[in-house]
């Protein structure tokens, strides 16, 4: 194999995990690509975290992301073996927002991104998740994805990189956030 990849992709065509090859323009790998993104994106906010507990969330939803990649590209013969997102996965996502919340003022207006640059990093992933959101959404409504816990959990992680991002401010002194009414 080539130090840079297969060149299985050269014709346009990549492989799911089955036996299955698809237009690399397909809605699946289109999601797949949102997610990917994701973990990304989660990984500049986690370099720029002040707080080491930030750090640890953040990586935690990265591994996530991960095994929700997998299951996207299994063929449906074999999507069971990557099924590992589910009700759990969402309930942890739904405990660190609100230990999170307990830890700053949550404003009842929206925000103007960039009253720190740990936040507004974050802000750049939550708007990155809520994308691959809807990819995912896309998916479900026609079919080809049948576990809504893939949905939610998308859902959750960006409400959750929400709090993070005034939580992050708040450590960089901005405890009060620039709202967007002004």
């Amino acid at each position: 194999m080539s130090p840079y990849g297969t060149h299985d992709g050269d014709e346009s065509y990549t492989g799911l995990l089955g036996k299955d090859r698809v237009p690399k323009s397909d809605r699946r790998i289109e999601a797949l690509g949102a997610v990917d993104e994701c973990t990304a994106v989660l990984g500049v906010a986690r370099t720029q975290a002040r707080s080491p507990e930030t750090g640890k969330v953040l990586l935690h939803v990265q591994r996530d992301l991960y095994v929700l990649m997998a299951e996207l590209a299994a063929t449906p013969e074999n999507v069971e073996n990557f099924r590992a997102i589910n009700e759990n996965s969402v309930k942890w996502l739904e405990i660190a927002i609100h230990q999170f919340e307990q830890l700053v003022d949550m404003p009842e207006e929206f925000i103007v991104p960039g009253d720190s640059l740990q936040g507004a990093m974050l802000d750049v992933a939550r708007t990155v998740i809520r994308r691959a959101e809807r990819r995912v959404v896309e998916l479900t409504h026609s079919g080809d994805v049948q576990n809504f816990e893939l949905v939610r959990y998308l859902n959750r992680a960006s409400n959750l990189c929400y709090v993070l991002e005034l939580y992050e401010n708040s450590l960089a002194g901005q405890a009060r956030p620039t709202l967007a009414k002004g």
